[in-house]
């Protein structure tokens, strides 16, 4: 994507502290946009910034929790009062647990992982929307998964659970939204490799990772569906490593 095309515009980036945040922070930075920098350490957030400064563009960091109202509310209050806008919001915000089967996965874990990649991505969404409907339209973006689309022991039940409640979001949004000039995509990645890939219960090799999505493609499938004309609504893209890899040694049945 040419530098220049979100010229103007400004992007939240929540889990922007690494992997596939951060990447697309980077990018959407050279695409010209200003860039707020959301995750739950301040340390990586300010590295990342040091990279955007470093390359002449503009970005601030608002540590906080997604999964929390308070912070999320803190977010958009920091970035509309520095900008007066919001024109992309990319909800990046993810985790998971070891343990993921719907037999032993503990209560707690469940709900975190719930809270983190749905309820976060719906508070960012309806702060997101506020704003955007005042001015006239934006674009969200939700990284979901294709464990959304077919549930699977290697994602686990809470994360796809999660991840296809996050989907549905998408839905409702370009349902309710649409006549407000505001446009919501899921990006289903298949796998990436990030740092998530290590709260796998078998961790893959570096050759495995090898062939995966790196975060950089990633990113510039968001950069790509935050400069379409406001015309285009892309509601589902899938994207998938070439090789196809043999997952079998890795799964945890017991």
């Amino acid at each position: 994507m040419t530098a220049g095309a979100l010229d103007g515009q400004v992007a939240i980036v929540t889990g922007a502290g690494t992997g596939i945040g951060r990447a697309s922070a980077v990018a959407l930075a050279a695409a010209g946009a200003k860039v707020a920098l959301s995750g739950r350490r301040k340390e990586p957030l300010d590295a990342v910034a040091k990279t955007i400064h470093d390359h002449g563009h503009e970005a601030i960091v608002v540590p906080g929790d997604v999964s929390k109202v308070e912070d999320v509310d803190h977010l958009f209050t920091e970035v509309v009062s520095k900008w007066h806008r919001v024109d992309v919001l990319f909800a990046n915000a993810g985790t998971n647990t070891k343990l993921r089967n719907i037999h032993d996965i503990p209560t707690d874990e469940w709900n975190h992982v719930v809270a983190v990649n749905l309820s976060g991505a719906f508070y960012t969404a309806r702060r997101a929307i506020e704003v955007m409907r005042a001015q006239g339209g934006g674009t969200i973006i939700n990284l979901v998964s294709m464990a959304a689309k077919r549930a699977g022991a290697l994602a686990g039940v809470a994360y796809s659970a999660s991840k296809a409640g996050q989907h549905s979001l998408t839905q409702s949004i370009n349902e309710e939204e649409r006549h407000y000039g505001i446009r919501a995509t899921s990006i289903f990645p298949g796998e990436v490799d990030t740092d998530i890939m290590d709260a796998r219960p078998v961790v893959p090799s570096a050759d495995a990772r090898a062939t995966m999505l790196q975060p950089e493609d990633v990113a510039a499938t968001v950069v790509l569906i935050a400069s379409l004309p406001s015309r285009v609504l892309i509601e589902e893209l899938m994207i998938k490593p070439s090789h196809v890899r043999d997952q079998s040694g890795e799964l945890r049945r017991h």
